[in-house]
C-alpha cells in the first residue's frame, strides 16, 4: 500500500511539475519533490533523483558566479510577483487567472529565495564563485 501511495503521489507531483514547466509555477520544485517520494520507494526513480540535484546545483552555483545573472534572475523574479499581483488585484492580464496570478507570484518568490540562497553560498569562506564581477559569466 505505501508503495501504491508512493507512487500515485510522486507521480502526480512529477506530472504537475512537468506542466510547471511551461506554465507559471514552481515546476522544478514539484518535480525534485515527486522524484524524493518516489525514490523512497523505487531504486529507479534515484537516478532521476540525483540528476535533477545535480541540474539544480549546476543552476545555483551559475547564479554564484556572476552578479550580473542573479540580477537577471531577480529582475525575472520581481516580474512574475508583479505580474501575480497586479492579476489578483484585478488588472486584467492575459492568459492569466487566479490560479495561474497565485503561481506567478509563488514561483516569484521561489526564484527569490534560490538567488539569495545561491549568493550566500557563493560568497562563503573559501569560495569566490561569487565574487566574479565580470561582465562576461
Amino acid at each position: 500500500m505505501k508503495k501504491i501511495g508512493a507512487a500515485l503521489l510522486g507521480g502526480f507531483l512529477v506530472l504537475v511539475g512537468i506542466a510547471l514547466l511551461v506554465l507559471p509555477g514552481p515546476g522544478f520544485l514539484l518535480i525534485a519533490a515527486g522524484l524524493v517520494i518516489l525514490a523512497s520507494q523505487f531504486e529507479w526513480a534515484e537516478k532521476y533523483l540525483d540528476y535533477a540535484k545535480g541540474k539544480a546545483q549546476q543552476g545555483v552555483d551559475e547564479v554564484a558566479k556572476s552578479w550580473w545573472r542573479a540580477l537577471f534572475a531577480l529582475v525575472c523574479a520581481l516580474a512574475l510577483v508583479a505580474a501575480g499581483v497586479l492579476a489578483i488585484a484585478g488588472v486584467d492580464l492575459p492568459f492569466v487567472n487566479t490560479l495561474s496570478a497565485v503561481l506567478l507570484v509563488v514561483g516569484g518568490l521561489f526564484l527569490v529565495g534560490t538567488v539569495v540562497y545561491a549568493r550566500k553560498k557563493g560568497s562563503g569562506p573559501g569560495n569566490n564563485a561569487g565574487k566574479n564581477s565580470s561582465l562576461v559569466g
